[in-house]
């Protein structure tokens, strides 16, 4: 049995591409826009060892699979023409057949890339989940990657969350800007105002909200993107007003602040710990403070931890849930939600904007942290716009206050921000 025709066996339908392997066989239609040749048998044994998205990962990551058409920093349309592939369990038959093709070195699972990190059950020794120091890990194995890398990939901004794009001919810069325009006005911020940015990242808000006379403390647990917001926070001559410390979030005591801003933190702090997350929002704030949470959501409510590729190559220990759990979580904390809103087509339309910049400058990305990473990273962008796009995942905003004893505030009967 050829390597084409046991793939053609456990796929439901005809294949929407052309498959080439190494022992000459072949399955798909000729005159296929794209091409994926399976290039040899190490190949073959993470495609059959961990079926479904992982392990197509490891083989593409390796190198062991290649596709003819596309570029590798934005594989979308590769992986929109994938999207419709189903596959279904091979007979006992096909499992006996797979057993002699492949042999036993076959079916042994080879080591993953080295991109890949250990899955969920095996990071006891980082400590328990979401402790402070499996945390630091996980955020240090997405975000430590390296700055220069990053530049690359988000442009100017360094801004990596979702962007709001105030028309459609907008720029990702344009439409960076306008976000952090947007959560500003969303919070009130005036001159004088202290704003705490938890999960600040590079220190974007942070320094969007100082130049205007805030006074701002972020927090991120990376120590690279804490190195590069403190050095451009001296640059823009902000230190008065801004600071970006290297710490996590729940290592800030101060309160009193009149608003905090969460922009893309709580995709890793675990839904289990929503209450500790939002009553720390609460007591941080003073009596009629505003706070922002902007994070990745699910078009459900249930609680789902991200795939096994998600959780391996790019957030580990990630974990996500509906908008509706969120408000609900924020309403039980004692905080007051005013206004809602989901930005789903903004985030693939800024993933797109990633995916162009990275195949702009994927010799000097390559170049920056290995062909392997980057086509982590062209993988995941373009498959995260594909969710977005068909509805699979969703971006909210959701905007609370905190009210007095008697359940009073002194904000505007309407919005007051400008869409």
């Amino acid at each position: 049995m050829s390597i084409a025709q046991i793939v053609e066996s456990v796929v439901d339908g005809p294949l929407p591409l052309r498959l080439e392997a190494y022992d000459g066989s072949s399955a798909g239609p000729a005159d296929a826009r794209y091409r994926l040749r399976i290039e040899n048998e190490r190949g073959v044994s993470y495609l059959a060892t961990a079926p479904g998205d992982l392990g197509m990962a490891r083989a593409y990551v390796t190198g062991d699979l290649t596709v003819e058409g596309g570029h590798p920093g934005d594989p979308y349309e590769l992986l929109s023409t994938m999207a419709g592939v189903r596959y279904r369990r091979p007979h006992k038959d096909q499992v006996l057949e797979l057993a002699r093709t492949l042999g036993v070195k076959g079916l042994t699972p080879p080591p993953p890339p080295p991109q890949e990190t250990l899955p969920r059950w095996r990071r006891v020794a980082e400590g328990l989940r979401h402790s402070l120091t499996r945390d630091a890990e996980a955020i240090h194995h997405h975000y430590d990657v390296s700055n220069r890398f990053y530049e690359k990939v988000l442009g100017p901004s360094m801004t990596y969350t979702c962007a709001v794009y105030p028309s459609a001919g907008a720029s990702l810069e344009e439409a960076q800007e306008n976000k952090y325009r947007l959560v500003f006005d969303k919070l009130g911020l005036r001159e004088g105002d202290r704003l705490l940015d938890i999960g600040c990242g590079w220190g974007g808000m942070v320094r969007y909200a100082a130049r205007r006379g805030v006074s701002v403390v972020g927090a991120t647990l990376s120590r690279q993107q804490a190195l590069w917001g403190q050095k451009a926070v001296a640059e823009e001559g902000l230190s008065d007003l801004a600071e970006i410390r290297h710490c996590d979030y729940r290592d800030v005591v101060e309160t009193g602040f009149d608003a905090v801003s969460s922009i893309g933190l709580t995709e890793h702090i675990g839904v289990r710990n929503y209450p500790a997350y939002f009553g720390f929002i609460r007591d941080r704030l003073r009596t009629g403070g505003l706070m922002l949470n902007h994070c990745i959501t699910r078009p459900h409510n249930r609680s789902i931890e991200t795939g096994a590729f998600i959780d391996r190559y790019v957030f580990p220990d990630g974990e996500l849930t509906g908008s509706g759990r969120i408000i609900t979580e924020v309403q039980d904390a004692g905080l007051e939600v005013v206004h809602e809103e989901n930005f789903r087509e903004h985030y693939a339309r800024t993933l797109a904007g990633w995916c162009e910049n990275l195949v702009e400058n994927w010799d000097d990305c390559v170049a920056e942290v290995g062909e392997g990473t980057a086509r982590v990273w062209g993988l995941y962008m373009a498959g995260s716009r594909l969710g977005f796009e068909r509805n699979e995942i969703q971006l909210h905003h959701v905007l609370g206050v905190k009210t007095d004893a008697a359940g009073r505030h002194d904000l505007p009967l309407r919005p007051w921000w400008t869409a």
